[in-house]
């Protein structure tokens, strides 16, 4: 059994049966959540979903990090494949009663990542050119400010972030029931391919999450899948690392 799958008692989820198949680290993740309102984001989303809602809210994450140590379960990591940043644009759903998330877009800048989840997990993947560097003086935890640039290289575009956040707190786990838990507490991501719903579970501690501030510069994003987010300060979050155990994606009966 891997270390992680020893603690599972936070999942909002069911664990899966089966066996995992690849493991991922993830960095330095910010996210950036805005409410959208209801009737502009339920088009967007396949009617198989439910919008899954905080006191009578859909929520909107545009979530800019960067990966490593990727690689299949048995084998080491391959050159050139297991590092790399990604840009997540998503919102929160159920299927029945398991909750989940639901990804517009997914930016990264290995092309054949892209390619690779996009036939083997039917995401929306897009190849992006991106880059993620430390900036200024470390903090005392040792995190840094971070400067983040992902501009999209395929259609729908524009599709541009470009950015610079921090942690302003140290991390802490978030009650089960706040908002933060329910944003960022979703171990399975939901998406249809041929009008059939598919689902993928992944699994990992519960999030280690600090307040952030940002400086966003540029965001279209979201935008691009047809989102317009307010002109509101996003509620922003960061995550210094987290390793996660993912599954292979199954094609769902009901």
């Amino acid at each position: 059994m891997h270390p992680l799958l020893r603690q599972n008692s936070h999942r909002t989820a069911p664990l899966p049966r089966g066996p995992w198949i690849m493991l991922q680290t993830w960095h330095d993740l910010l996210f950036c959540h805005w409410t959208v309102p209801i009737e502009e984001l339920r088009p967007l989303v396949p009617a198989e979903f439910a919008l899954d809602l905080f006191n009578g809210e859909a929520w909107v994450a545009v979530a800019p990090f960067w990966m490593s140590g990727i690689r299949a379960r048995f084998t080491p990591p391959l050159p050139g494949l297991s590092r790399f940043p990604e840009l997540n644009v998503r919102t929160y759903v159920r299927y029945y009663t398991v909750p989940g998330v639901y990804f517009f877009s997914l930016d990264a800048s290995n092309a054949l990542a892209v390619r690779a989840a996009r036939a083997g997990y039917h995401l929306p993947y897009f190849h992006a050119t991106m880059s993620v560097a430390p900036v200024g003086p470390k903090f005392r935890d040792g995190s840094s400010k971070f400067h983040y640039i992902c501009r999209r290289l395929e259609d729908p575009r524009p599709a541009e972030f470009w950015g610079t956040y921090w942690p302003v707190s140290g991390p802490r786990l978030r009650d089960r029931g706040s908002l933060e838990h329910f944003l960022t507490e979703r171990y399975c991501l939901y998406t249809t391919h041929k009008r059939r719903v598919f689902r993928a579970y992944i699994h990992h501690e519960p999030w280690p999450l600090q307040d952030a501030e940002a400086e966003i510069e540029h965001n279209t994003m979201a935008r691009a899948a047809g989102i317009n987010l307010p002109a509101s300060k996003p509620l922003l979050h960061y995550s210094r690392r987290l390793d996660v155990l993912v599954w292979p994606i199954e094609k769902l009966i009901k």
